[in-house]
């Protein structure tokens, strides 16, 4: 049996990258999958055919997870839609990086909002079906940087500790309704972002981590399939760092 048989999962932000690889992984587990884009409507029409290949239900959602009433709706749209939801992955985000002295406040609040209020919004709207169904797993898309910080994201460090204060908080709400919450917090991560950076530097970062690699979008998505799945239905309110021992 595949580890997700059965379940129905909303992740957010999956038309590319992390949130991408979760999706694919997660319908390769047997999930059900509904999840939400912004602005990339043809790769989000792309990512159904693709989730469908594998035999299960997908829906994607135009949605924008920082607004609070958009989050109400897309959660009671899938509802309707898949007639449950067992797991919330929020990892919709963004980044605006500068150094302090040249940030904006427009720049503090756009990451602010799409990456932590973002979090809130979902998990608000998902804990009343979940409270029904009295199970269900959510997952918070953190980071390493959200635990000891970077120079020039200031505003991303803050929004990746306030999700896993969050995390626990909830984890600990929750907990006698048989709903878990649970953060990732992945280090260097490979994507379409960082391709776009220089070679030399891309080769110092992996030569700085303990695996000599940096991470593929399957390493968070394997760790993100054990947290939704029952073979974690004893974990809640911790963090899991998928960083290749970067915080050794």
């Amino acid at each position: 049996m595949k580890l997700l048989e059965g379940k129905t999962a909303l992740i957010t932000g999956a038309s590319r990258g992390i949130g991408y690889g979760i999706a694919l992984k997660f319908a390769e587990q047997g999930a059900n999958v509904a999840f939400t884009y912004l602005s990339s409507v043809e790769k989000g029409e792309a990512l159904v055919k693709e989730l469908e290949a594998y035999g299960v239900k997908a829906k994607g959602y135009r949605s924008d997870a920082g607004d609070f009433k958009a989050a109400e709706e897309l959660v009671n749209s899938v509802v309707l839609d898949f007639g449950q939801v067992d797991v919330l992955v929020n990892n919709a985000g963004i980044t605006r990086d500068t150094l302090l002295m040249r940030m904006s406040e427009q720049q503090w609040d756009e990451v602010i909002n799409a990456n932590l209020k973002s979090v809130f919004n979902l998990t608000k709207a998902v804990t009343k079906p979940m409270l029904k169904q009295r199970k269900g797993s959510i997952i918070n898309m953190s980071s390493v940087v959200g635990i000891k910080g970077n120079a020039g994201q200031s505003n991303y460090a803050a929004s990746k500790a306030g999700i896993i204060g969050f995390t626990k908080s909830v984890a600990l709400e929750l907990g006698s309704r048989n709903i878990r919450s649970n953060a990732i917090a992945p280090g260097f991560i490979e994507t379409e972002m960082t391709a776009a950076l220089d070679e030399k530097v891309v080769a110092d970062w992996r030569n700085s981590v303990p695996l000599k690699r940096g991470g593929t979008a399957a390493d968070v998505a394997n760790a993100t399939v054990f947290l939704a799945s029952d073979l974690s239905d004893y974990i809640t309110g911790q963090v899991l760092n998928v960083c290749g021992g970067m915080l050794t």
